[in-house]
């Protein structure tokens, strides 16, 4: 008797075990299809040797095997660590400053031979964990103009830090996620109005002083892209070219004019899109948006039902990271935004970004999990 029970429990832990968010899974194994599909493709306009596959393919397994993992944690490890989480990250953003690889001008990345980290993006999981945190330990009074402040310190420690690579693209993406909790978590409209006027000051000054001058003109492209066609607009002029040269079903993988006769600059990151759109046409653009659009509706179903505040807000914040770097990549692609360099989630070239993604998604799952667990509580104990 007593080892049919202890047999029961193991077949139930191992149940347990495998008891992912599949639909999450079933959402994200679509955004990678069409990844490793764009990336062979221009892999392919490079040469015999592929380039970007194998190292995106090994940051996937990687990835892949931290989500499993973290996907098994208990919301309360992620709440116990955020501080130090947060703290090393800081560290690792300081560093990078001093012992870092200068690439596209930008000096973020640690390089290791052939192997390269970014730490800006283990600093977006010690931002939202560090923010859930804070949110929690506030006790839902947000009308304090204390958690805006003190929230507002550990939102500028990372994005100065970030500002000074200089990287302004992620810098945005911190302050989105910031500023988007702060509106979630019902702060007082007086304060929202208060940072909208800072942040036009910001603006202004940064504009004077702070911005290189090619950030500038990827502002002054944003406004008049028909300006200089040949220059500073060629990047926005050949992505649209490529969007609309595919049509309806695109034109096949691999014989995109723009991406496959190098037309299109940075087609592995910044300009995946234009490369979907142009090889696969409108239907696979618009499968990559819907499928997007539906994580983004998991992640708030993720988040509306969990009942422990830490987990709902951590959810928030992984959200809005993921939306903000869709809204830039897509609508600087489309030249509806300036061009930011930033990756597209999932899809982009770029092994740092990844693997943090799909560490993202296992803490998403990790929540999940933890409302199923609840759940089924509800049902025996109800």
């Amino acid at each position: 008797m007593r080892t049919n029970i202890l047999n029961m429990r193991r077949f139930s832990d191992i149940k347990d075990f495998f008891k992912l968010d599949w639909i999450l899974m079933l959402l994200v194994s679509i955004l990678l299809m069409f990844s490793f599909a764009a990336i062979y493709s221009i892999d392919l306009s490079r040469g015999e040797n592929l380039i970007y596959f194998p190292t995106q393919f090994a940051a996937f397994i990687i990835g892949f095997v931290l989500l499993v993992v973290v996907s098994q944690l208990h919301m309360s490890f992620f709440q116990s660590v955020s501080k130090p989480v947060y703290v090393f990250s800081v560290l690792l953003l300081i560093l990078v400053l001093f012992f870092g690889d200068l690439s596209r001008g930008t000096m973020g990345w640690f390089k290791f031979g052939t192997l390269s980290f970014q730490p800006t993006e283990l600093a977006k999981i010690g931002l939202i964990v560090m923010l859930g945190y804070l949110i929690v330990r506030q006790g839902r009074r947000f009308d304090k103009l204390q958690f805006v402040v003190l929230s507002g310190i550990f939102l500028l420690v990372p994005a100065l830090l970030i500002l000074l690579q200089p990287d302004l693209g992620s810098a945005l993406v911190f302050g989105g996620i910031w500023f988007g909790m702060l509106i979630l978590t019902g702060v007082k409209k007086r304060y929202i109005f208060a940072l909208l006027v800072l942040l036009s000051l910001g603006f202004f000054l940064s504009w004077h002083y702070v911005l290189e001058p090619y950030q500038k003109e990827r502002l002054s492209v944003f406004i008049s892209p028909e300006k200089d066609l040949l220059d500073s607009g060629y990047n926005v002029n050949q992505s649209v070219i490529a969007i609309g040269a595919g049509n309806f079903f695109g034109r096949g993988l691999g014989f995109g004019s723009q991406s496959q006769l190098h037309f299109l600059p940075e087609a592995q990151t910044d300009f995946i899109f234009s490369v979907i759109a142009e090889e696969m046409g409108f239907v696979g653009a618009f499968i990559v948006l819907t499928v997007f659009l539906l994580f983004l509706v998991k992640i708030i179903s993720i988040a509306k039902d969990c009942r422990d505040d830490y987990g709902s807000y951590v959810a928030v914040g992984i959200g809005l990271m993921f939306f903000i770097q869709l809204a830039f990549n897509v609508g600087g692609a489309t030249g509806i935004l300036p061009i930011t360099g930033l990756t597209l989630p999932f899809v982009s070239y770029g092994g740092s970004s990844l693997v943090i993604n799909l560490f993202l998604v296992g803490i998403l799952m990790s929540i999940s999990r933890s409302n199923w667990e609840n759940q089924k509580e509800n049902v025996i104990y109800g």
